[in-house]
């Protein structure tokens, strides 16, 4: 069946036929919300959300473009929403002193057998993290479509609702940020190693 004809399925009362939109669009609705949030829990939380929000709003969908295009949008859009939730909790937390830390939670180690490759491997990932969320909004959604998804600049186009050419554009602009940060990253990691 075409994602089309489960549409109208559902319009018509057929709601259990949403399920085979879910099961088609999952891992793409969760690629897209892991390459956004860095979390897989926040992302499968988030994934449900999405195709909860698609559901209530599917006859809103005209059809302009096709269903993956518009739940790409919904997807996108609900991502860009929880991170800036959660960057108003993460500047409201360094306002809070917390008077019973938990120690533990500062010496977690994810292989004991070689604690500094972790250490390494952690820290390349935070840096990339960072650099990643520090771009523009529009070059971070061009970037996580095209590199997390695999999204051909067409169809990244389509999703932004722009041309080739800007989504082109952005996804040189965005290598040439994140090569600048993941550079000046490194430069301070290296610094910070050889003081210690």
């Amino acid at each position: 069946m075409t994602d089309n004809e489960i549409i109208n399925e559902v319009l018509n009362a057929d709601k259990n036929a949403f399920r085979f939109l879910v099961e088609r669009y999952q891992q793409l609705v969760f690629r897209t919300a892991i390459g956004f949030l860095h979390d897989s829990d926040k992302a499968a939380d988030l994934t449900q959300e999405v195709f909860i929000q698609a559901y209530l709003s599917l006859h809103r969908f005209r059809g302009d473009s096709s269903f993956s295009t518009w739940l790409y949008r919904i997807t996108v859009n609900a991502s860009l929403n929880k991170i800036r939730k959660f960057s108003v909790k993460k500047f409201i937390r360094l306002f809070e002193i917390s008077s019973d830390p938990d120690p533990k939670s500062l010496l977690t180690v994810t292989d004991p057998a070689n604690p500094e490759e972790t250490m390494i491997r952690n820290e390349n990932i935070e840096m990339v993290r960072k650099a990643l969320d520090s771009l523009p909004e529009k070059q971070r959604i061009a970037i996580v479509l095209g590199k997390y998804d695999g999204l051909s600049q067409k169809e990244i186009a389509e999703i932004m609702n722009t041309t080739e050419g800007a989504v082109e554009s952005l996804l040189q602009r965005a290598k040439m940020n994140l090569r600048k940060k993941l550079s000046a990253y490194e430069t301070h990691i290296i610094q910070n190693h050889k003081q210690a």
